[in-house]
């Protein structure tokens, strides 16, 4: 009995670690996608009680452990924690809401992140030390139950252990941050001979930043920050430790989330040249409104060195009017003909090799763009990086040679093949005119049919319902075959635009998950057919 009453217990506290133990890195990579403020990580959480921080099987397991300790008590048998070790274990087991390899965005166990982990598995451990050490003065069997139960007090209190490891290191973070702003402030203030471009915008960052960076080592020597380095301590990153003295050029992101975020983005490093892109409905949530997102972007245009050029798309209103806030010269791009813009597009071309275009320059010179990039969108990101390129002395007829070289940023309209099955992965993060250009792209592709797998767009606020209806709405317009729809709440405002557009019933197909919609189109597929990835999926696209 005792020896039978070990294993289970050993077998009990295994699962109960493994799962305690995802849950804790769960809620770290949660903080640190939350940038690690306190504010942003306690919406989150107040956003996900039900759906992730208090499960259901923390409810069943308290159950068994009660009623366990209650019936040892009243027939004093060691049989009957013998019965509750595997039913307390069975409810454990599932764990595949905190699953690490269905993650978009890896959780980056940085030096910081490593400082973070030592006191939350220190607060972690404390309620198992504590349940244990009473378990062992009752003893055996109830104590093993009381034992068990200090897992579930810390698998359940997992986002409470972070925050307050996070409490606890805030101090040391905070003298460490600010030692990293003073360290970029005068590395930068020491290289007068560089030239630091910033890119804000609500879409496009990445992409622009990525395209102007190939354009401009036609003649210079270019660091680009990788990824999304852009925060303020990816500007510190990029400036500290990969700036280079060789260095000529320097292309930041700025991104911002909250008021006053730009504002501390330029205190580290001041743009001696900007590019704005876009204006959208990305944090909404957080921002409120586009003009407030708008205001908060315009800074990186006031704070723009005089001599510099801030580089506007004028085709969004609230950017255009951004020129207001400049300091000094301002190039205007446009892909749709305004007669005051400095850069244009014309002639806009799709196929599975890409898009091709013609671009015209302040000079009036003309010339022909490849690029197996796709999109209006993208072809927006090239005019703003050639707007930068022609301020800083390039010819047009060297970017265009340079754009042949451009590769898609991964999963942002990036052209795949598997067999004869064309992809178009755009399965980052979405938004309303993002998603709109890509089922508008996918419209016009191959000769097969043509497919869209998307969960819907997310982080859109108050307005996720509506845009997703209009999404809905959008893709009935246009000549696709099938859709595939992943998570039927999630997706009920698509459905609902589809059905008020009269796409046909037999034309959509709901799936709960991106694995059963790669099962289904492994039958459904044929050569030449297109399939489009859009939006907020997992790492997973193999068909």
């Amino acid at each position: 009995m005792t020896t039978a009453l070990i294993l289970l217990g050993v077998i009990a506290t295994l699962f109960a670690g493994w799962r305690a133990g995802r849950r804790v890195r769960f809620f770290l990579h949660i903080f640190q996608l939350e940038t690690y403020k306190f504010d942003r990580y306690g919406h989150w959480l107040a956003d996900h009680v039900s759906t992730t921080i208090v499960r259901p099987s923390h409810g069943a397991g308290a159950t068994v452990l009660l009623l366990g300790s209650f019936a040892v008590s009243l027939v004093d048998s060691a049989w009957v924690a013998l019965a509750a070790l595997p039913v307390w274990t069975v409810t454990f087991i599932s764990s595949r809401r905190y699953r690490s390899d269905e993650e978009k965005k890896p959780l980056a166990f940085t030096e910081r992140m490593t400082r973070l982990s030592i006191p939350v598995g220190l607060w972690a451990l404390l309620p198992i030390a504590a349940g244990g050490l009473y378990g062992w003065t009752l003893g055996s069997p109830t104590g093993v139950l009381w034992y068990l139960g200090g897992f579930l007090v810390a698998d359940l209190g997992a986002p409470l252990w972070v925050a307050l490891g996070a409490a606890l290191m805030h101090p040391v973070e905070s003298t460490i941050q600010k030692g990293f702003k003073r360290q970029a402030r005068r590395r930068l203030q020491s290289r007068p001979d560089l030239t630091v471009v910033g890119i804000t915008g609500s879409y496009g960052k990445t992409s622009t930043k990525v395209i102007l960076a190939e354009l401009l080592r036609q003649r210079y020597n270019v660091y680009a920050t990788p990824s999304s380095y852009n925060t303020p301590m990816g500007l510190c990153l990029a400036v500290n430790e990969h700036l280079k003295p060789e260095h000529q050029v320097l292309v930041l992101e700025y991104g911002i989330r909250y008021p006053g975020d730009m504002d501390e983005l330029c205190d580290i490093a001041a743009p001696d040249a900007s590019v704005v892109t876009t204006v959208g409905v990305a944090h909404l949530e957080t921002m409120g409104t586009q003009d407030r997102i708008a205001a908060e972007k315009g800074k990186l245009v006031a704070r723009t060195s005089a001599e510099g050029p801030a580089v506007l798309n004028v085709d969004d209103e609230r950017v255009a009017t951004m020129a207001e806030r400049a300091q000094g010269p301002v190039w205007r791009v446009s892909t749709e003909g305004d007669p005051d813009a400095d850069i244009t597009a014309a002639n806009i071309k799709y196929d599975t090799n890409g898009t091709a275009f013609d671009v015209t320059d302040d000079t009036g010179s003309t010339a022909s763009f490849q690029t197996q990039l796709l999109g209006r969108h993208n072809v927006l990101n090239v005019l703003l990086a050639v707007a930068v390129g022609r301020s800083m002395g390039l010819r047009l007829r060297q970017m265009a040679h340079a754009a042949r070289r451009l590769e898609p940023v991964e999963h942002r309209l990036q052209l795949r093949g598997r067999g004869d099955v064309t992809i178009i992965d755009d399965a980052f993060n979405s938004n309303p005119v993002g998603a709109r250009n890509a089922v508008e792209i996918l419209s016009e592709m191959g000769d097969g049919r043509r497919v869209i797998v998307t969960p819907g767009m997310v982080e859109l606020g108050d307005r996720q319902w509506d845009e997703n209806e209009a999404l809905g709405r959008f893709i009935a317009q246009h000549d696709l075959d099938l859709v595939v729809l992943v998570g039927e709440d999630q997706t009920a405002p698509i459905r609902k635009g589809l059905s008020a557009a009269q796409f046909p019933d037999e034309r959509t197909r709901v799936v709960d998950s991106l694995s059963k919609a790669q099962d289904f189109l492994k039958r459904y597929l044929e050569p030449g057919d297109v399939v489009l990835y859009e939006n907020d999926l997992p790492d997973q696209y193999e068909v």
